[in-house]
């Protein structure tokens, strides 16, 4: 089978094509292998919503439930049963590519439960206990960048444990990330870890920016304001690829470690569905070309992508001055960008939370009627 050119276009470019959904009907029909062979992909992100989704439709985790019902788990248990599950088997799906890339790809991604996103100690524990569960070495565990899950990153790193950081909003933050990986692989170099095994992302969360501050700038409603809407998005991973160039492109920290065998950890595009539907349905993908970057598409954007998206090369290296006009011309007009960014996590933070009570709320119905 051949590959989408647009989409393979866009992988010669150095962007890692990842698919932002998994369920079971994926991986049982072979979709998720079909587009492995026929679009790029080449990684899974999942997160609390996605496994709502995939739980509550259809049939194909009845059986599973029941089993476990008849066993006695818990809704807890059988959560943590049935989504690992998934997660390993796409992890051996994609094997081959993690093999291809030398460990950069074929990752697969697992979420801690969001409602430890403000508590450090048990979001350790739960990243270790998910890392020795699905027990594969293309697993990256998903803990969010709140300021409680900082310090968790350095000390899973610090275990030789991959990490994808998520609900990264703004630079300051991104920043902050990128400094508890480095003290994460440093921590692990002492240990004896072997740092080449230890990959990151950085995931940068960007049409849910636009989202917020174009809100906030029709309220403005100056000439000026709404000339600046469907710009924050791109502009805000502009700048963080800025500084991740400045901290892993000859950044002094990051040397150090390169000769122990350190990778760099690469910024990965969340959140690009277009959500408005004004701006074009390939803008968070055509507009955030870069090398060493990864974007986790929703099915919907890809097939979008693979359509009529314009993959031109490198669209990103070197706007990071005009990426920062856009920032000041917001500020200019009134736009309150500290609190754009925390409004953006703390409902991130909820959404996800309430996702994973809904899913907990399903699979205990499923648990009491297996019990009948």
């Amino acid at each position: 089978m051949a590959q989408n050119p647009n989409l393979a276009a866009l992988s010669a470019a150095g962007v890692s094509v990842w698919l932002d959904d998994l369920s079971r009907d994926r991986l049982q029909t072979g979709n998720l292998q079909e587009l492995i062979d026929t679009k790029s992909v080449v990684g899974v992100t999942t997160n609390p919503s996605i496994f709502q989704a995939a739980l509550s439709k259809g049939t194909a985790y009845d059986d599973q439930v029941n089993e476990l019902a008849a066993r006695g788990a818990d809704v807890d248990a059988t959560i943590r049963t049935v989504t690992t599950d998934d997660v390993r088997n796409a992890c051996d799906v994609l094997a081959k590519a993690y093999e291809q890339s030398d460990g950069v790809d074929g990752r697969v991604s697992i979420e801690v439960d969001p409602r430890l996103a403000h508590d450090t100690d048990k979001t350790i524990l739960q990243a270790i206990e998910l890392w020795k569960i699905v027990d594969r070495p293309n697993l990256l565990i998903k803990i969010p960048a709140t300021m409680a899950g900082l310090p968790a990153i350095k000390s899973v790193i610090g275990e030789g444990i991959s990490v994808n950081v998520t609900l990264i909003f703004s630079v300051e933050r991104h920043r902050l990330v990128m400094d508890a990986y480095l003290a994460g692989l440093e921590a692990a170099k002492e240990a004896g870890h072997d740092l080449s095994k230890i990959h990151s992302v950085a995931s940068f969360f960007v049409s849910r920016v636009d989202t917020e501050i174009d809100n906030r700038l029709e309220k403005i409603g100056t000439d000026e304001a709404m000339a600046l809407r469907g710009q924050a998005g791109v502009a805000n991973a502009r700048l963080a690829y800025a500084a991740y160039e400045e901290v892993f492109v000859g950044g002094d920290r990051y040397e150090a470690l390169k000769g122990a065998g350190a990778r760099v950890q690469r910024p990965l595009w969340a959140s690009t569905g277009v959500k408005n539907p004004d701006y074009s349905d390939t803008l968070y993908v055509t507009e955030l070309v870069a090398p060493n970057t990864v974007n986790t598409m929703p099915e919907k954007t890809m097939d979008a992508v693979a359509d009529h998206g314009v993959i031109t090369g490198d669209t990103v290296t070197g706007t990071g001055d005009a990426a920062q006009e856009v920032f000041d011309k917001l500020a200019g007009v009134g736009i309150d960008l500290p609190d754009v960014f925390k409004v953006l996590e703390d409902e991130g933070v909820e959404k996800f939370e309430k996702s994973w009570l809904e899913l907990l709320e399903a699979t205990q119905g499923q648990l009491d009627a297996a019990k009948k």
